[in-house]
């Protein structure tokens, strides 16, 4: 990873509106592991990642910064509620579970490229099978079935859709335990006992994507790729932890309070460094990423136990989203929302156009929304957006010509008319 903080923040404007503050703050993070993967053992060591904590309302883009940044360096990247971690004890998932789901996103990751790394190796046995499967599957029938034929039409991509039989692996099913993690026994027993296969009925297409995963196992050394891993979830690892407002108890001495700091104080060790065992074996946390989040409307920052507030030395406050943030959120982003829909709708022959005047109006409207009810940030704006092209989606059918619709400022209105009374009435409400 190359990129300099500028560019990094240049990366993120084109999906993210705004929030500047958040988007340099984990851009300089980001640069600063490039750095220290640059200096010598002795020193690298010695430098541990500092951990960011953004504060801000919901919808404006807290995960989205953290999401685009692990897609950006291609780094194991998980998205964790904090609520769903209870302390040792209690029911419920233990926080350690968090990195082995790192690990096994990471491992995932490697897996996948070095499968693609083999795939010129695999492609030819995995197209003969394919070959057998169909000219099998068509024995008693009238369709062709002359190998040769089989593969020029397979080769075209004419039999993606035709179903065929193929022995696969069945994936071990996981067993839940309850205040610990999934189990899974087939992984447990994983190359000790016979892996077992499944003759499944499939489309040609999904059959060659299990083919060739089978195929790829093969050649792959599946030890280096569990190395590697874990060499890069302790390296390059990011942990976001959302909602971790939530676990912050107010001072009621209650029960329910006792036990959300005692999932801070579990939580603590792992952000500190700590080693926890995977079944791909022991990972180290010092080096991992976290980047926590929450709205704290209740709580404060300053309410967490002191020694978690000191493992997130980068504090950012995220702004609420103005009406200026809204017509750009529904344009400027590589995934506009506008252009979300005119994807969807051109699927049915609607070709969907939007005008400035109706962008203005949509944008008012979801500041107006966000202050007057609950703040739900961008979010407010896929509420209009379903709410507003409700009646041409839903005769959209894609049996008639390509057909021009407009969306201007006076269909926006048209079809918040009634919605619009019911919220002018709230101001008389005493």
């Amino acid at each position: 990873m190359e990129l300099s903080p500028k560019q990094i923040v240049a990366e993120l404007d084109k999906y993210i509106i705004g929030q500047d503050k958040a988007k340099r703050a984990v851009a300089v993070a980001l640069r600063n592991r490039y750095r220290r993967s640059k200096l010598p053992k002795e020193i690298r060591d010695e430098i541990t990642p500092k951990n960011i904590i953004m504060r801000g309302p919901t919808g404006v883009g807290k995960t989205e910064i953290a999401r685009r940044l692990a897609k950006l360096v291609k780094a194991p990247f998980i998205k964790i509620e904090a609520t769903k971690y209870t302390e040792v004890g209690y029911v419920g998932r233990d926080v350690e579970s968090m990195v082995r789901d790192l690990v096994e996103v990471s491992v995932r990751m490697v897996k996948d490229e070095k499968q693609h790394e083999v795939e010129s190796k695999v492609l030819p046995i995995v197209n003969s099978k394919l070959i057998e499967a169909i000219a099998a599957a068509r024995k008693d029938s009238t369709l062709p079935q002359d190998k040769e034929q089989i593969k020029l039409d397979l080769e075209s991509g004419k039999l993606e859709d035709e179903l065929v039989d193929v022995a696969v692996k069945e994936a071990p099913k996981p067993i839940v335990s309850l205040g610990g993690p999934e189990i899974s026994l087939g992984s447990m027993f994983e190359g000790i006992l016979p892996q077992h296969k499944k003759t499944k009925r499939m489309p040609v297409k999904n059959a060659r994507e299990a083919l060739l995963a089978d195929e790829s196992e093969k050649l792959i050394d599946l030890d280096n790729v569990n190395s590697e891993a874990i060499r890069r979830a302790e390296e390059e690892g990011i942990i976001f932890i959302d909602e971790i407002d939530k676990i912050i108890g107010v001072t009621n001495n209650n029960s329910q309070d006792v036990s959300r700091e005692g999932v801070q104080r579990d939580i603590l060790p792992i952000v500190e460094g700590c080693t926890v065992a995977t079944k791909y074996g022991n990972v180290k946390t010092d080096f991992i990423l976290f980047i926590a989040s929450g709205a704290f409307h209740v709580s404060k920052i300053e309410d967490m136990i002191p020694e978690l507030q000191g493992r997130f030395p980068i504090r950012v406050d995220l702004d609420s989203l103005t009406e200026k943030d809204f017509k750009n959120i529904l344009t400027k982003p590589k995934n506009a929302i506008t252009l979300q829909y005119a994807s969807l709708l051109k699927v049915d022959n609607i070709n969907l156009n939007f005008t400035d005047d109706a962008l203005d109006e949509i944008a008012a409207m979801a500041a107006v929304e966000n202050e007057t009810s609950e703040n739900i940030g961008a979010r407010r704006l896929h509420t209009i957006m379903e709410l507003l092209l409700e009646d041409i989606s839903f005769n959209a059918s894609g049996s008639h010509p390509m057909l021009d619709v407009t969306i201007d400022k006076t269909y926006v209105q048209n079809a918040f008319k009634e919605t619009k009374k019911k919220f002018d009435l709230k101001k008389y409400v005493l």
